[in-house]
């Protein structure tokens, strides 16, 4: 059992903090910027709840974050009430939340000159992965930091793996953002099609799913999107933010990212449709509309 804090009780990271109380069989200790949602948390859970993210990180061995972006990053972090004032010598702090590989790059820094360790952990699999402790973790770091952490973040994750130095858990994770926009748009431009040419769209799917075609949007999104129903899943404002700092990074390195920028716009015309908090497989609905 280790002592562990856990800051951000979002949609992903409220179950995944109780996958390393109960499935870990850690202590706990949560922070959350609205103080409601920790108490609700502890009250489930157990576990203790503490008003900053500096009180949460005192004598703890492991430090866990999932917050919006860059700069909630930081101010969790290092920011006048950041967890890092307070770090303990040989601690790992391991950051779940999806930033830039800058930031990363930035705080694996600030910690070495701290004493402790920083792993920029990203996760991909959603809500569902997040609640059924699923979740894939891209991490990026130094190897010995990795290996104490690894069985920590196995609470909640079923593929954990180090990607590389700081920042690289980050940049594994714009590339499945990547390959899930341009999957997302082709399946929708595919749905559209057969809808337009008559067919069942379940037949249709029950075969091309077992062959090249298939995936695990396909498969797990398909009967929602020819329903209609994007009221679930990855909201559209996240993905958003999410291709924005795959094109940025790309801006820095030279990648050249035609169909993502394309995709990014086409969630843009989602978002003026009212769509900012439906499922990204509402792409659907921009050609249906």
């Amino acid at each position: 059992m280790a002592s562990v804090a856990f800051l951000g009780l979002g949609v992903m990271g409220y179950p995944m903090a109780a996958h390393l109380k109960h499935k870990g069989g850690h202590e706990v200790t949560v922070y959350n910027r609205t103080a409601a949602k920790a108490e609700k948390w502890v009250a489930e859970h157990g576990g203790n709840l503490v008003a900053t993210p500096r009180e949460a990180a005192k004598d703890k061995d492991f430090v866990f974050s999932c917050v919006g972006n860059d700069d909630d990053l930081r101010s969790v972090t290092i920011g006048a009430d950041g967890a890092f004032h307070t770090m303990k010598k040989g601690a790992i702090f391991i950051d779940n939340t999806t930033a830039s590989a800058e930031v990363a790059r930035e705080l694996a820094r600030e910690a070495a000159a701290g004493g402790f360790d920083f792993l920029d952990a990203p996760v991909s699999g959603g809500q569902a992965g997040a609640e059924n402790g699923v979740l894939t973790v891209m991490v990026g770091g130094k190897q010995d930091a990795f290996e104490r952490a690894r069985p920590v973040i196995d609470a909640f994750a079923r593929m954990v793996g180090l990607m590389g130095p700081a920042g690289s858990g980050q940049l594994t994770k714009m590339i499945n953002q990547i390959c899930i926009a341009g999957l997302v748009q082709g399946l929708s431009e595919g749905i559209h099609f057969g809808k337009k040419a008559g067919l069942d769209i379940d037949k249709v799917v029950e075969v091309i799913s077992k062959g090249a075609a298939g995936s695990w949007q396909m498969e797990n999104r398909h009967k929602t999107m020819d329903a209609g129903k994007y009221d679930f899943g990855f909201a559209v404002d996240w993905m958003r933010k999410d291709l924005g700092i795959c094109l940025e990074e790309a801006d820095r390195n030279g990648a050249k990212l035609p169909v993502t920028a394309l995709v990014d716009q086409f969630y843009k015309d989602v978002q003026a449709m009212g769509g900012s908090r439906w499922d990204t497989s509402s792409l659907l609905a921009r050609l249906e509309k």
